[in-house]
C-alpha cells in the first residue's frame, strides 16, 4: 500500500515571481537599492552617499543647484599658494619702503631717493653706529629696508619664487627661522669685516640664505643641484658690481647653509629644529653686536 502527501495545493499553479527592480539609469543591472530622495532604484555605479542612505546623480544634482557656490579669494586664497610667511615678509619690506618713501618726499626729495629719508638713516645698517653708538636694531631693521624701487622689485621677486618653494617644504616657523638666521648672518659679515662708513641694507642676504639652505636640504636628499650652483654663481658674479654688498650676500648664503645643515642634522628630532635655528641667530645677534667691527680697529 502506499501513500502520497497532500499538497495542499491540487489543482493550483504557482505565482510568478515579481521581476527584480533594475537600475533606473542601467536598466540590464538589477539593484535592491532605491534613492532616498525619489524612490528610484539604483545601481552601485548611480549611488551617491547622502547624510542617509544613498541619492541618485539627479537628486544630488538638483539640490546641489540651490546652494550657492563660494569661491575663496584675496589672501587666504594666496597665502595657500605662496606662503602666508613669505607674502608677510614682502608686504612688511614693501610698506617699509613706503614709509621711507613718504619721508624723502615730507624731506624735499624724490620718493625713488628714499635712502634719503630720515627713517631709512636710523635704520640701515651702519657698522660703526652700531658698534660705537650700541644702535643694535640696525642689523635687524636693515634687512627690511631697500635703496630704490629696482632694488625692492627685484628681491621681492626673488623672494615670492624662492620663498614659497622653500616655505611649503619647511613649514612657517622653521622657513622664517632660515630667514632671519640668514639676515643676521649677512649682517654679520658686513659688521665685522666691512667699511664701517658705509650704509648698507636689503632682504639680498636673507634671499641669499634661502638659496644656500635650499641647496643643503637638496643635497642631503640627493636631488640634482646644477642647477641651482649655476643660478648662485651668477648672482655671486653679479654681487661684485659697485654698490651691491658682496660680504653681505656671502654672510647670507653661508648662515643659510649653516641653518640648512642644522634641518638635516636634526630631521629625525623636528621638535628641536626650530629652538636649534634660534640659537644660532642669537649667537649672530650677539657677535654681530659684541665683537669689534675688524675695519674699525685698523683705522
Amino acid at each position: 500500500m502506499s501513500t502520497t502527501p497532500d499538497d495542499g495545493g491540487a489543482g493550483r499553479a504557482d505565482q510568478p515571481a515579481p521581476p527584480p527592480a533594475t537600475c533606473y539609469r542601467h536598466p540590464d543591472r538589477p539593484t535592491g537599492i532605491a534613492c532616498t530622495r525619489c524612490g528610484r532604484p539604483i545601481c552601485p555605479e548611480c549611488m551617491i552617499p547622502a547624510s542617509v542612505g544613498f541619492q541618485c546623480p539627479e537628486c544630488v544634482k538638483a539640490g546641489n543647484a540651490g546652494v550657492r557656490t563660494v569661491r575663496s579669494f584675496g589672501l587666504r586664497t594666496a597665502g595657500r599658494r605662496w606662503g602666508v610667511v613669505t607674502l608677510a615678509l614682502i608686504a612688511l619690506n614693501v610698506a617699509m619702503f613706503v614709509v621711507t618713501a613718504v619721508s624723502a618726499v615730507s624731506a624735499g626729495n624724490s620718493p625713488a631717493d628714499n635712502q634719503r629719508s630720515s627713517v631709512f638713516v636710523d635704520l640701515a645698517q651702519w657698522p660703526a653706529g652700531v658698534h660705537y653708538l650700541d644702535e643694535w636694531w640696525r642689523v635687524l631693521t636693515a634687512a627690511f629696508l631697500h635703496i630704490g624701487p629696482v632694488h625692492l622689485a627685484m628681491n621681492m621677486l626673488a623672494l615670492l619664487l624662492f620663498g614659497s618653494e622653500l616655505e611649503r617644504q619647511l613649514g612657517w616657523a622653521r622657513y622664517l627661522a632660515v630667514y632671519l638666521t640668514s639676515a643676521l648672518g649677512g649682517a654679520v659679515a658686513i659688521q665685522l669685516l666691512g667699511d664701517p662708513r658705509v650704509v648698507v641694507a636689503g632682504a639680498s642676504a636673507a634671499i641669499y640664505g634661502l638659496l644656500g639652505a635650499l641647496g643643503v636640504l637638496m643635497t642631503a636628499s640627493r636631488q640634482d643641484i646644477r642647477g641651482l650652483l649655476t643660478l648662485l654663481a651668477i648672482n655671486v658674479f653679479i654681487s661684485f658690481l659697485p654698490g651691491i654688498s658682496l660680504l653681505g650676500h656671502l654672510g647670507g648664503l653661508l648662515a643659510g647653509a649653516l641653518a640648512g645643515a642644522v634641518l638635516v642634522l636634526l630631521r629625525r628630532r623636528t621638535q628641536l629644529q626650530v629652538p636649534a635655528l634660534a640659537l644660532v641667530a642669537i649667537v649672530l645677534l650677539v657677535v654681530s653686536l659684541t665683537v669689534p667691527t675688524l675695519t674699525v680697529l685698523d683705522l
